[in-house]
């Protein structure tokens, strides 16, 4: 038996600002909209994984989504132009990723991060 994919479902009362949130931080389309959910994609593959923990780094809580990106910069400087709560500020973190946390429009906190090289 093989694990094919890993999907997150974040409840939320009204789907249209959650899902503007996400495509427009992260760039992500829409590829299934039936009304009472809504699937969106960035078109990439990724290994299938789910992590387990006791805090999310650096005494921070555990965040319910870790997102990986290719120039957290990028989506950082959009999440505070667009007034999202930042609820733990960028940081370069000891394991080798520069990150931060945001909060989405359903109270969800979100990790974006990228590994540094």
């Amino acid at each position: 038996m093989t694990v094919l994919r890993i999907v997150p479902n974040l409840a939320a009362p009204e789907l249209d600002h959650l899902r503007a949130f996400y495509a427009d931080l992260f760039d992500l389309e829409v590829v299934m909209d039936h009304g009472w959910i809504a699937t969106l994609s960035s078109g990439k593959s990724a290994l299938t994984q789910i992590s387990i923990a006791s805090e999310g780094g650096s005494g921070t809580p555990v965040p319910a989504l870790s997102i990986e990106v290719d120039n957290v910069k990028e989506v950082y400087r959009r999440a505070k132009e667009a007034g999202h709560g930042i609820a733990y500020e960028m940081a370069d973190e000891p394991w080798g990723v520069r990150r931060f946390f945001v909060k989405d429009p359903a109270g969800t906190l979100v990790n974006v991060l990228q590994h540094m090289k």
